[in-house]
């Protein structure tokens, strides 16, 4: 018996610069490809399932989050995992407490066509969704009179470049960190691009200031507490998902990406939800919102948790290949697949 020859799957690495010199040369790009895997979620034309949590033994704060994920529509059709490192303990060596890999994979044959550092890819889409999100919730309006950050670390760099990159303005940069270094290093980076920086003690004191507030951190529990502090109606990115206690929550208009992924490992939304054994309290998807659904209204607080799809992943990783490809930046691996010799 005769076998045609078959073709042999070819497999690309791209490096963390190629990718963030893709992401950086089409940021507005960008931002509408997460937009449309949004979209493509609320058509259900996504499979999002849950992340996956890899603990270690006596090691609480180290983990590594598996997020598999497809998208398909007509005329695109993409599959892959980000696996993704959070280990806190690097930022006293000096590097990212986070790292990531992306493996993207044919649609037809499932073999993987392409290894992506996604460490830039993950911050740009956590970025492009917390720019989309604040455009939608704030009235299509690129202005907040005070920008306010907690947690002045990697993500929060590729937030404010995006927002600055945008068009947004601002009058006032306000931050806090708890590494004042951090604080410091934030304001000489951006300082100049906004005019104004003051810096805060305590996140609350700064919640109480800004009328567009991102939080960035590592926490793992609750920290603001007080719904006072929200009491002047801002638009709240919370981003890092646990820096806000229940009765905020509960206080607020929340809009979510995903009401199931958010409600879940200990959010401050899953706390609201086992506090109360309601889900009610989540009012609004993005998704929905950016296909014609009423944003919220400004009669209290606006907070957007957005979870972490990894739809948005696969997207931007999908766009920073088939342009690395195009460009000649990706590297192809020769023999990568060997013995593809059935008998």
């Amino acid at each position: 018996m005769s076998y045609k020859a078959k073709p042999v799957p070819c497999f690309r690495v791209v490096s963390g610069r190629n990718a963030y010199e893709t992401i950086y040369s089409s940021i507005d790009t960008v931002i509408e490809t997460v937009k449309g895997a949004y979209r493509a979620h609320e058509q259900k034309n996504t499979v999002n399932p849950d992340s996956y949590f890899l603990y270690f033994p006596n090691r609480e704060r180290d983990r590594i989050i598996a997020l598999p994920a497809h998208i398909e529509e007509p005329g695109r059709s993409i599959t892959g995992i980000k696996w993704i490192a959070s280990f806190p303990d690097n930022l006293s060596r000096g590097i990212p407490r986070a790292s990531a890999t992306l493996i993207l994979n044919d649609p037809s044959t499932g073999y993987p066509l392409a290894c992506l550092e996604a460490s830039v890819i993950s911050a740009a889409r956590t970025a492009a969704s917390a720019v989309l999100g604040a455009l939608w919730l704030n009235g299509h309006s690129r202005f907040a009179p005070r920008l306010g950050i907690v947690g002045t670390g990697f993500i929060a760099r590729y937030i404010v470049e995006f927002f600055l990159r945008t068009g947004w303005r601002f009058e006032e940069l306000h931050l806090n960190d708890m590494d004042a270094d951090s604080a410091e290093a934030f304001a000489l980076r951006f300082g100049q691009s906004v005019g104004c920086v003051k810096k805060h003690a305590s996140a609350t004191d700064l919640a109480r200031t800004a009328d567009l507030i991102v939080f960035t951190t590592s926490a793992s529990s609750p920290y603001v507490t007080d719904p006072a502090a929200l009491s002047h109606n801002p638009l709240v990115l919370h981003v890092s998902l646990r820096d806000l206690s229940p009765e905020v929550i509960l206080s607020a208009h929340n809009v979510v990406d995903d009401v199931d992924h958010c409600l879940k490992a200990n959010t401050s939304l899953h706390l609201a939800h086992q506090q109360t054994g309601r889900r009610d309290f989540v009012g609004w998807t993005l998704p929905a919102i950016l296909c014609g659904a009423p944003a919220p209204d400004r009669s209290r607080p606006i907070i957007f948790s957005p979870f972490g799809m990894g739809i948005l992943d696969l997207a931007v990783g999908s766009y920073v290949l088939d342009a690395t490809v195009r460009n000649g930046s990706a590297t192809e691996i020769p023999d990568f697949f060997y013995d593809l010799t059935r008998v």
